[in-house]
């Protein structure tokens, strides 16, 4: 099996890289949507009605299944290279991953209340969250590629910086908005 690994590994970081394309993307639909439910008819059913059809066509041919092909090929590659276990590293990047999975499901969750016409979060508070699949995906990175704790102890640290960076940024781009 360990010839095999190379190209289990080739598919794993395609299919991450399909997944995040498809989170990145999502949530960005879900903030369009929102706006548009808060626009007058008949613009307001046009555009929640294609929304709607958008947002299930990504995440139902793109988002779910590489988030399942992610996990199986994952899977492949620790039951080829079971070392790797025993690694804290490991441990820590498989929790970011969980954290991952569940951030899937609640864009599904968002998704299946705005195909319904409830928009409970507003658009800034779901561009917060649209940042919440690049931190995880930094942290993800640079514990694979780290493979140390206390460099990993640096990548986090420099997380938390990046995080507090987006979320200024979110703020001063919301105040522009709001002057137009």
């Amino acid at each position: 099996m360990q010839q095999y690994y190379p190209y289990f590994l080739a598919a794993h970081i395609i299919f991450v890289i399909t997944w995040f394309a498809a989170l990145f993307y999502i949530v960005r639909l879900y903030i369009y949507h929102t706006e548009a439910l808060e626009k007058q008819e008949p613009e307001r059913s046009i555009l929640a009605a294609q929304f709607t059809i958008m947002e299930q066509r990504l995440m139902a041919i793109i988002g779910t299944p590489s988030m399942i092909l992610v996990v199986i090929t994952g899977v492949s590659l620790l039951s080829i290279q079971s070392q790797f276990l025993k690694e804290p590293w490991l441990h820590t990047k498989l929790l970011f991953v969980i954290g991952v999975i569940v951030y899937h499901l609640a864009c599904l969750r968002i998704q299946k209340q705005l195909r319904e016409g409830i928009a409970k979060n507003s658009s800034t508070k779901l561009r917060m969250f649209n940042e919440v699949a690049t931190v995880l995906l930094v942290a993800i990175v640079f514990l694979v590629v780290l493979k140390d704790l206390v460099d990993m102890l640096y990548g986090l640290l420099g997380l938390i910086a990046l995080s507090f960076s987006m979320l200024v940024a979110i703020r001063i781009y919301k105040r522009r908005r709001e002057k137009r």
